[in-house]
Order: C-alpha cells, then structure tokens, then sequence
C-alpha cells in the first residue's frame, strides 16, 4: 500500500467535507509568490482537478495538490483548529524553513 504525499487529520476532513458543494468537489492546495516570507499558500474549492494535480482522499475528503506545489507540499499534515478567537486550517510542512510573524506566509527550505 502506498503512503499518501500529505496527511488529513479527523478535524480537517470533516471541515473539508462541510465546505464541499458537492461529493465531487475537492480543495485544491497550491503556493504563490507572496507575503513577506516569499510564499503563500492558496486554497480553491474545484469540481475536478486541473492537469498533473494529485488527489488525496481522506474519510471522504479530497484534497487536490497544485502540480506546480507538490514537492513543497509532500509530507505535510493538514489539520483543522478552532479557538475562541479563531478558527481555520493549520498546515504543519517539514519543507518550511521559515515564516511571517503573523504566520501568512512561509518560506521553504528546497
């Protein structure tokens, strides 16, 4: 059996499926130049992949990772927090080799 590039926690793949229109809907994962640390995660809500994207479906939610992000992305966990004063994904990337101080945007060791 072959290991998934990413890993979705419980809290994130119910979110991810709350958010999806429909069953075939997916969250596309991506990065983009931006922010004071270089990059920038993007997040889409899509009905099919674009080209060369890698599905990963976890507990019925799919995720579709940007062919142009997978190796920043490979070995990431996704996962879902919610505080009293926020609530959204957390991304924990063993690529990342620094971010903001708000924690927007990211740089990455590769």
């Amino acid at each position: 059996m072959q290991k998934d590039p990413i890993t979705i926690t419980d809290r994130a793949a119910a979110h991810i499926k709350r958010l999806m229109p429909s069953a075939i809907s997916g969250l596309r994962i991506g990065i983009k130049k931006g922010g004071c640390a270089g990059m920038e995660y993007t997040m889409d809500i899509v009905d099919e992949p674009q080209a060369h994207d890698l599905a990963v479906v976890s507990d019925g939610a799919r995720v579709y990772l940007a062919a142009s992000a997978q190796m920043f992305l490979f070995g990431m966990e996704i996962d879902y927090a919610s505080t009293l004063l926020e609530s959204g994904f957390r991304f924990n990337n063993p690529n990342v080799a620094a971010a903001c101080g708000c924690g927007e945007s990211i740089s990455f060791k590769i």
